[in-house]
């Protein structure tokens, strides 16, 4: 029997990490032991309390049904505690916050929520593979804007302006940019609402980063009139070490939070509550646990920059996230080739930064996802391949 699957799904392909996941896992079944540097899974595990408070509230005896829609009125106070404390930006708990599973789940409930076929939308290249995706999903027609080194992986907002936007109802932004590992400061911020004022956008900023090597975290909320044009997904993967518990938040205006929670509402039915309640503890936890937490990406990333200059890549040392991004060789035609050659020589995989667009074609990731051991480990095989790669 044969399906033809929807439309929608038509120029939608596997996501690039599910695939290459695979090839991976046949590869270590043969005995490779590949060393993987290409996700950014982190692989600490998060705080002691956080986890002793999932154990005991999971314990009890009423905790295991379905939940609220707009999540627990504990973990609301604490994302609106947490964004006062560590952004500065005031949000009504009851009105202005969302949980959500996740915030790449966010990504598809704004994009369905908003978008449908004759809207375009603004995505980075390079940027997070899931925007472009969710657009299409949608039935939106993606318009990517360029990013490069020589604008500091900012968007051109002047040229922007002068294109025909008639069509755009929503811009994808991500600072701390991923892949590049770029900040960006308050300065763009006031003048990406002044652009969003002018020709009616609505943006959408992914924040996940904020706390990763940076002594101050940044919100796009925080700036005048953000609430008027502007709505921020944050998450709980990267900055408490909860990737897979699936931990992520909406922040916004009441109205957009409304009109998300009506597409959320239809797509799932909450999450459980004990997780919630360990989330909240996550959020309450003090600024000793970032600190720790990236001294140890600190010296991880001391070890990457050791990898790049043995691959003879450029960087710069200032990025912050979890990722460490670079220039390949000239010899090298593309990112891919690099990634390829490294991971058929050495058995480490990097991941090739075309995956986050034409832009990136001829630069190289590294995730911090890996303990100083293993990030020597993988040094020690590139220089004993060496010889081949030059």
């Amino acid at each position: 029997m044969q399906i033809e699957v929807a439309k929608r799904l038509q120029q939608t392909e596997e996501y690039y990490f599910s695939k290459k996941l695979r090839e991976i896992d046949e590869l270590n079944k043969a005995g490779a032991r590949v060393i993987n540097l290409g996700i950014g899974s982190p692989d600490l595990p998060p705080h002691p309390d956080v986890i002793q408070t999932l154990t005991i509230e999971a314990a009890k005896p009423n905790v295991h049904g379905y939940q609220n829609y707009k999540g627990s009125p504990v973990l609301r106070q604490a994302i609106a505690d947490w964004y006062q404390r560590y952004y500065q930006a005031t949000f009504n708990p009851n009105t202005e916050i969302l949980p959500l599973i996740g915030s790449k789940e966010g990504i598809v409930h704004i994009c369905m929520t908003y978008l449908q076929e004759g809207d375009q939308v603004l995505i980075p290249n390079p940027g997070y593979p899931a925007y472009a995706a969710a657009v299409r999903l949608s039935g939106a027609t993606a318009v990517t804007y360029d990013l490069s080194e020589e604008t500091n992986w900012l968007p051109d907002l002047k040229a922007l302006a002068e294109s025909d936007l008639s069509k755009v109802k929503l811009m994808w932004i991500n600072y701390p940019h991923m892949p590049t590992g770029t900040s960006a400061n308050e300065q763009f911020y006031h003048e990406l609402i002044a652009f969003a004022k002018a020709h009616n956008i609505l943006i959408c900023h992914d924040n996940p980063y904020s706390f990763i090597l940076t002594d101050a975290p940044k919100s796009i909320m925080t700036i005048a009139g953000a609430k008027e044009v502007a709505l921020e997904l944050n998450s709980l993967s990267k900055s408490s070490n909860m990737a897979g518990w699936r931990m992520g938040m909406l922040v916004g205006a009441e109205e957009r939070i409304n009109e998300v929670l009506r597409f959320k509402s239809n797509m799932d039915s909450g999450m459980f509550l004990p997780a919630q309640l360990a989330a909240a503890k996550a959020l309450q936890l003090d600024k000793s646990w970032y600190d720790k937490l990236n001294a140890t990406y600190h010296a991880r990333r001391e070890q990457v920059f050791i990898i790049m200059d043995l691959l003879g890549c450029t960087y710069k040392k200032d990025q912050v996230g979890l990722f460490v991004w670079a220039k390949t060789p000239d010899r090298y035609t593309s990112g891919y080739d690099l990634s390829d050659e490294i991971l058929n020589s050495t058995r480490v995989f990097i991941t090739p930064g075309g995956i986050f667009g034409s832009a990136g074609n001829n630069y190289i990731r590294i995730s911090l996802c890996a303990s100083v051991d293993v990030l020597k480990e993988a040094i020690e095989r590139i220089k004993e391949a060496k010889i081949s790669l030059d």
